[in-house]
């Protein structure tokens, strides 16, 4: 009972500090709803947030607080970028194309960008690692011998949040279907991105 009691603390943990509106999120619904590359960026990010809490299970969390510069250069490069990328957000709803979302035929982009785009997403946000390294670490670390199997729930949390999120998506494809309604979404992709990276680059600086 006692290690079915710290797995299913670890995914509850793990699922309250997953589900929330954040860049990351919002790029894994982008790619769900266009249904391109979904398995490989529901992929990187779940193996990514597994790599990360294990880390912070294994006892980096103390590392990473007795070095700040770290986060604070990971901060600038995320915020950087998250701007850049929120740009063309805005760029894409303020110049939208004649037809909504196609849900058929060859996906525009190409899977290695989406993939870059998502590694970036995910490892030059500090909020990922103060989440997974840092706070799921020291939780798990009140467990004592069952502190990887409370680890483990916070990957399994992950692991179906953004399987859901991914593949989920495609049944917002029939309302996303109009010019109107892919455009509403990528103005909240865009403020989304924009005000995520002007409050990392904020902090850092």
């Amino acid at each position: 009972m006692n290690v079915l009691s710290a797995g299913l603390a670890g995914f509850g943990t793990g699922l309250s500090l997953i589900v929330a509106i954040g860049a990351q999120n919002a790029f894994v619904l982008r790619q769900g709803v266009r249904r391109h590359a979904v398995a490989a960026v529901v992929a990187i990010c779940a193996a990514s947030d597994a790599v990360l809490i294990a880390l912070g299970v294994a006892g980096l969390g103390a590392v990473v607080t007795a070095w700040p510069a770290a986060l604070t250069a990971v901060g600038l490069a995320g915020g950087a970028f998250l701007i850049c990328y929120g740009v063309l957000a805005g760029r894409r709803a303020l110049r939208p194309a004649a037809t909504g979302l196609t849900t058929t035929g060859a996906a525009a982009g190409s899977i290695g960008a989406a993939v870059l785009t998502c590694l970036a997403m995910t490892w030059l946000n500090p909020h990922v690692y103060l989440d997974t390294v840092l706070l799921v670490g020291s939780v798990a670390a009140d467990r004592g011998a069952l502190r990887w199997i409370f680890g483990l729930g916070a990957m399994a949390a992950s692991l179906a949040w953004f399987a859901c999120l991914g593949y989920g998506a495609r049944l917002l494809s029939p309302v996303l279907s109009r010019p109107g309604a892919w455009r509403t979404l990528d103005v909240l992709v865009a403020a989304t991105m924009l005000v995520m990276g002007t409050m990392l680059l904020a902090r850092a600086l």
